[in-house]
């Protein structure tokens, strides 16, 4: 990587890329990283994107992270997420403690159910947002304990699930991306478990490989993950002047 482009540029546009193509729909990031991705997304190449200021407001231009002086553009307490959530017009873009081949991911606890060790969220909006709407994942570590052959508690619904179930869950299932510290990973495979589709610069495909818990569908040639344009670099420093990305993905 040149010394001028941080990791954590490298992953804030990856994570800005789940969102291209998307059009006008809400555009919803569950941490720094998932906000700094939805906001750089709708800065340069998706800016139809709806943005929220995470409490109840969307909001035009490019607020920073954590910033008050806000252009309202409507009106989305958070009752009303869920009527656009129902609808399928938001894509979310949350976080997992663990995460199976298929996308079955969790954020409830760690361990066996009647006696885990340790309680974490519950499940929070995991069911909601699989079977509702586009979700995609942020991942800050990547390592097996996190990508798992299955998870402890399912809190949100995974490929081979949601095809088990069938009908209107099959239909508007939609997993799109998971972004890491190492890599980007997707789905679009012939029975939908995860691929690798590119590494971050530095990262080799074995360390993906060695990090993961299950068996990736590796193709023949994987790209490396790339850096952000000047428009992108110049749209990040504007949302995230504390540079607050740097606290979840060092240099």
């Amino acid at each position: 990587m040149s010394d001028s482009v941080a990791l954590a540029d490298v992953i804030a546009v990856a994570c800005a890329e789940a969102w291209r193509g998307d059009g006008e729909i809400f555009a919803s990031g569950m941490g720094v990283m998932q906000m700094l991705g939805a906001r750089v997304a709708r800065a340069t190449f998706e800016p139809d994107l709806m943005i929220s200021d995470g409490e109840a407001f969307y909001v035009s231009g490019d607020l920073p992270i954590g910033g008050t002086q806000k252009l309202v553009e409507g009106w989305i307490p958070f009752r009303s997420v869920f009527d656009t959530l129902a609808g399928g017009r938001r894509h979310v873009m949350m976080g997992a403690s663990q995460i199976d081949r298929f996308g079955n991911s969790n954020i409830a606890n760690i361990g066996p159910w009647a006696k885990p060790k340790s309680q974490l969220l519950g499940v929070r909006g995991g069911p909601g947002n699989t079977v509702n709407n586009a979700t995609s994942f942020f991942i800050p570590k990547h390592q097996s304990t996190v990508f798992v052959s299955s998870v402890d508690m399912v809190s949100g619904v995974g490929y081979d699930r949601a095809k088990k179930v069938g009908g209107f869950i099959a239909k508007r299932h939609d997993l799109r991306r998971v972004v890491t510290n190492l890599a980007v990973l997707d789905f679009n495979t012939p029975d939908n478990s995860m691929r690798l589709v590119s590494v971050h610069p530095g990262v080799s495909v074995d360390d993906v490989v060695s990090n993961t818990g299950f068996e990736l569908v590796i193709p023949t040639n994987v790209p490396m993950s790339r850096p952000p344009t000047a428009e992108e670099s110049a749209a990040i420093e504007t949302i995230d002047p504390k540079g607050l990305r740097h606290r979840e993905i060092p240099a």
